[in-house]
C-alpha cells in the first residue's frame, strides 16, 4: 500500500479549526502562534482567545523550568497579540502582575483568581496590585470577579 504525505497546511481553514477545537486552547495558542502565517491567524481566532485559563500552566509543578518557559512565551509573545480578544481570564494570584503588565484587555469582563489564600486576598483587595488592576482595565463597563479561596 502506497502512503502519501499529507500537508496539513493544504486543509481548508474550517477543517483546521474543527481539528483545533478538539484540542486544549492554551496548547493551540502555544503551539501554533508564530509558526507560519496561516496557523498564526487560525490560532488567534476568537474561539481560542476569548477565554484564557493560565492556571493549568502555572499549576504544573512537575517541571518548573518548562512551566516558566511556557509562561514567559505567553507573556512576551502570545498575550500581547490576543489581548484585544480576551473576555475571560483565569489566573493563579502569583501571575497577576506578570500577566496584566503585558497589555490592556479592553473586552475583559470576567476575571477569576484561583487558589487565593485569605491572607493574600487582603493584600490584593486593599493593596496597590488590585488598584493597578482596576486602572489597567478601566475601559471595561462591568466586570465579574470570581475568587476561589483555598
Amino acid at each position: 500500500m502506497h502512503q502519501s504525505p499529507v500537508d496539513v497546511l493544504t486543509l481548508c481553514d474550517e477543517m483546521l479549526l474543527a481539528i483545533f477545537n478538539k484540542l486544549n486552547h492554551i496548547d493551540v495558542l502555544y503551539s501554533l502562534v508564530e509558526v507560519n502565517q496561516k496557523l498564526d491567524r487560525l490560532a488567534q481566532n476568537i474561539t481560542f482567545t476569548r477565554s484564557i485559563d493560565l492556571v493549568t500552566i502555572s499549576s504544573n509543578e512537575d517541571n518548573t523550568s518548562r512551566t516558566n518557559a511556557i509562561l514567559n512565551r505567553f507573556c512576551s509573545d502570545i498575550l500581547p497579540r490576543i489581548q484585544h480578544n480576551i473576555e475571560c481570564l483565569t489566573l493563579d494570584p502569583l501571575l497577576i502582575d506578570r500577566v496584566l503588565c503585558v497589555g490592556n484587555y479592553p473586552k475583559l469582563h470576567k476575571f477569576t483568581l484561583v487558589s487565593l489564600q485569605l491572607e493574600m486576598a487582603s493584600l490584593f483587595f486593599n493593596g496597590i496590585s488590585f488598584i493597578l488592576l482596576i486602572f489597567k482595565i478601566q475601559e471595561v463597563k462591568s466586570m465579574n470577579l470570581f475568587v476561589v479561596y483555598i
